[in-house]
């Protein structure tokens, strides 16, 4: 065996006196009395068995499936709870154009079905010819017999037009409302004294009694007398025919029950699957991409839903423009809901991906964190330093982000109504308190003892 020469010898010496230097340092006491402990390799952590992915996976599916769900009981929740929102939601309808123009078609039409028109001016025509109007008197007024009952109808209409298109009307149908928001409740119970009826065909309605009332009085003010023989109509005009109705109506119902909770048990399961996973950041990823996907499911869902409704209701019943402004002012906040649980799905699975032990992330964060190093040195030479309470917010790093996460989940979880803008807009300035608590902190730095050798000692802070 070749022996080892000069300098291979010198090298071994200089290792062995680095590490007896090294375990002489371990052994003096620090600054307040300690010693530093030898330390020792770490045990092998058991790895769990794949059992537990199974079960990770398990739930975050379950509470993938029940999110959707969870929108549209939560939407039926506050759609049934929440006058405010309730009015919000229904209110607009009473200016949009074709809402106006069906209504006022409904009324005219239920007005002539219960009063003969043309019988009721052939008797007025008759009365005065039988009074002893002369031959050619007589016979003007009997060719007016035609013209007067369509000046009738045409009065008729231009009334009930001009009051529906009023912002009388519009206040009248806001406070009506508000007052009567048990109506809702009422109609999901099928109560037959609701102002909006659903029938065993699966048939919706609105009632024109309340309509033709207030038609009737402004006639009667109007010096129409006519008017007054118009009787109270039980008249209920239909604005949607499906047969599925009265399941959705079921459904509806359901929904609202578990509105409270629903939701709260879909982020339970997949929170759930998050902790049980045997690899937690893969899993969060997962997580959000699988809500990500029951929210797009959700929305295409509401999409096929709307072209199956409009063409399921008879142009005859109710114009297909009508049938779609109805759907909209339905859907509409499950739209929103939907789409703000997806950005907010996708902004978790970026998170996740950029916190996770991958390595692109890695060298992102790398890369973030030498930035911020630069700024904080170069704000530091030009005398700029946050002191001691850069140090403290150093110290308590792990809690302050924890803070920033908690408030803004707080946000999401708890305001109403849950919009893409709110969703974003938290999202976006939790990233911007994290980014300043990056930059401000100021990581503790304590000067190196030396001993009578010269040999530094690191003080343990």
């Amino acid at each position: 065996m070749a022996r080892p020469t000069n300098t291979e010898l010198l090298q071994r010496i200089a290792a062995l006196e680095e590490e007896n230097a090294a375990l002489r340092r371990s052994a003096e006491p620090t600054a307040d009395g300690d010693t530093v402990p030898i330390p020792r390799p770490e045990p092998v952590k058991r790895q769990r068995s794949w059992a537990w992915t199974l079960l990770a996976t398990v739930l975050i599916v379950i509470g993938a499936i029940l999110a959707p769900v969870a929108v549209i009981a939560s939407w039926a929740k506050v759609q049934l709870t929440d006058t405010d929102s309730f009015v919000a939601t229904y209110a607009p309808l009473a200016h949009d154009p074709g809402v106006q123009a069906f209504v006022t078609d409904e009324a005219v039409k239920a007005v002539q079905d219960n009063v003969d028109i043309d019988q009721l001016t052939s008797q007025v025509i008759d009365g005065i010819t039988g009074l002893g109007t002369g031959p050619v008197a007589t016979k003007a007024l009997e060719s007016l017999k035609g013209p007067l009952a369509q000046g009738i109808v045409s009065l008729l209409q231009s009334t009930v037009q001009r009051f529906v298109a009023s912002e009388a009307f519009a206040q009248v149908w806001q406070q009506a409302l508000r007052t009567s928001h048990d109506q809702l409740i009422a109609t999901m119970q099928n109560d037959p004294n609701a102002a909006i009826t659903v029938g065993s065909d699966g048939s919706v309605g609105i009632q024109l009694g309340p309509i033709i009332d207030r038609v009737k009085q402004l006639l009667v003010e109007q010096g129409v007398s006519f008017a007054a023989q118009i009787p109270s109509v039980d008249r209920t005009i239909t604005v949607a025919q499906n047969s599925s109705i009265p399941t959705l109506q079921l459904f509806y119902g359901l929904a609202v029950a578990a509105g409270a909770w629903l939701p709260w048990v879909a982020i339970a399961l997949l929170a759930l699957g998050v902790v049980v996973a045997r690899r937690r950041a893969l899993a969060l990823v997962w997580a959000a991409v699988a809500l990500a996907l029951a929210m797009g499911i959700t929305l295409a869902a509401i999409g096929i839903g709307r072209i199956v409704f409009v063409s399921s209701v008879s142009p005859s019943l109710v114009p297909s423009g009508l049938a779609q402004t109805l759907y909209s002012t339905v859907t509409d906040a499950m739209i929103a809901t939907a789409v703000a649980v997806l950005v907010l799905a996708i902004a978790v699975a970026v998170v996740g991906w950029f916190s996770g032990p991958f390595a692109v992330p890695r060298r992102l964060r790398g890369f973030f964190g030498a930035g911020v190093s630069w700024v904080r040195a170069s704000a530091e030479s030009h005398g700029i330093t946050t002191g001691r309470a850069g140090e403290w917010m150093y110290a308590q790093r792990t809690l302050l982000r924890a803070a920033v996460a908690v408030i803004a989940a707080a946000v999401v979880l708890f305001v109403r109504p849950l919009t893409p803008a709110l969703v974003i807009w938290t999202l976006v300035l939790a990233a911007l308190v994290v980014a300043v608590l990056e930059l401000v902190q100021r990581p503790a730095i304590t000067a190196p003892e030396t001993t009578d050798d010269e040999t530094p000692v690191v003080t343990v802070s």
